[in-house]
């Protein structure tokens, strides 16, 4: 053996310990996900097998009905990290149902996010004769109690047709899955789902059928009345799920999903080591579940409506992606949770009214002014 061979073979010896090393997971990870059949719920399964058969950690995914539910149990430190929709968003803004005394504003981080060939948007019995959105007025839309990320979805769709949740029939289901069950018995007519979600290929494949009529780039008027409901979406051309191909995309609104998120005070190193696996293990699960592909990291976005986790922060500097477009940004949004932790916690000192609606309505009043205060978005009126 060379000189040059003994060294070269002495310092992958050295190096693979301390690669080894860096990937810290407990034995055992809990993750929270949507209801089970969901897409979230089937990608956080093959990334957890994927952990397991790389890494050794076991990964329990737990199904939850709402945005409380999925991260109730991050809170109280049962679980690590959760595969969550865009509840993400309202719960950093302390709005809808984290907009009472026992949440308020919520300082999560980003790990990494789908952005695939699917689209979240809503979705209509074919038989309805549904083709665009505006063909939606009169028609029986779903809404999910306590889970307002879901029913956001649905407004802002139907704001780029022009209409409002008076113009439609609004129907309630307890949960996720029971909507799309009402969809297939024909009490409802729409829904919000993924074009990939179990649940949509199940309304699909029913005797109603399934479409979902499109929201097209090029109609700006209708994407700017959609971004006042939703400014986390985004026009996108989706190629895979219900009715799209990549032959005959339709243009849709999209935002990541599933969102991988952990609480900012979850260890660094627990984060880091998942995120990190996601990225190096791409591979093994990139085709275990649809829009698992989605995670690639090329495909994230990394100047979004929340800053990243520091754990995630590592591995994609690591990877060689984060920028210092991405930095500033990243330091935009922690000023901005600060700012909402801080209004919180001065709005709980003013003795709020223990009355559920008038404790919203106080929290809402004093969030728009320390976010106007500070120069940033109120968002949510």
């Amino acid at each position: 053996m060379g000189v040059r061979t003994r060294v070269a073979a002495i310092a992958l010896a050295l190096a693979l310990p301390a690669a080894a090393q860096t990937l810290k997971l407990p034995p055992t990870l809990t993750l929270t996900a949507y209801d089970t059949g969901s897409s979230g719920f089937n990608i956080a399964v093959a990334i957890g097998k994927a952990v397991k058969d790389k890494h050794g950690a076991d990964v329990r995914v737990l199904p939850a009905g709402n945005d409380v539910a999925r991260l109730a149990p991050l809170r109280a430190g049962r679980a690590q990290a959760s595969a969550m929709g865009i509840g993400v968003y309202f719960a950093q803004e302390g709005v809808f149902e984290f907009g009472v005394k026992e949440w308020g504003p919520q300082p999560l981080g980003l790990m990494l996010a789908s952005s695939a060939c699917n689209a979240i948007s809503l979705g209509a019995a074919k038989d309805t004769g549904v083709k665009e959105v505006k063909d939606l007025k009169g028609k029986r839309v779903g809404m999910v109690v306590g889970s307002p990320a879901l029913n956001q979805n649905a407004f802002a769709v139907l704001a780029f047709g022009n209409l409002t949740r008076n113009d439609v029939k609004l129907v309630e289901f307890s949960s996720y899955g029971a909507m799309w069950k009402g969809v297939v018995n024909n009490e409802v007519d729409a829904g919000i789902a993924s074009t990939i979600s179990g649940q949509a290929k199940e309304a699909e494949a029913s005797p109603r059928g399934l479409v979902y009529p499109p929201t097209p780039a090029a109609d700006k008027a209708g994407w700017e009345r959609l971004r006042k409901f939703g400014p986390y979406y985004s026009p996108h051309k989706t190629t895979c799920g219900v009715g799209a191909t990549p032959q005959a995309p339709i243009e849709l609104p999209n935002y990541p999903y599933p969102i991988f998120v952990a609480y900012a005070n979850q260890s660094a190193d627990v984060v880091y080591g998942l995120t990190k696996s996601m990225i190096i293990d791409y591979a093994a699960y990139k085709d275990a579940a649809p829009g698992a592909d989605g995670f690639e990291l090329s495909r994230q976005n990394l100047a979004w409506v929340l800053p990243l986790h520091p754990g995630a922060v590592r591995a994609i500097k690591e990877a060689g992606a984060w920028k210092p477009e991405h930095e500033a940004h990243q330091q935009a949004m922690l000023k901005r949770q600060e700012t909402l932790a801080a209004a919180w916690n001065g709005f709980l000192k003013t003795n709020p009214p223990e009355d559920r609606d008038a404790f919203r309505k106080g929290w809402m009043a004093a969030r728009a002014v320390a976010l106007k205060k500070a120069g940033m978005e109120t968002i949510f009126d």
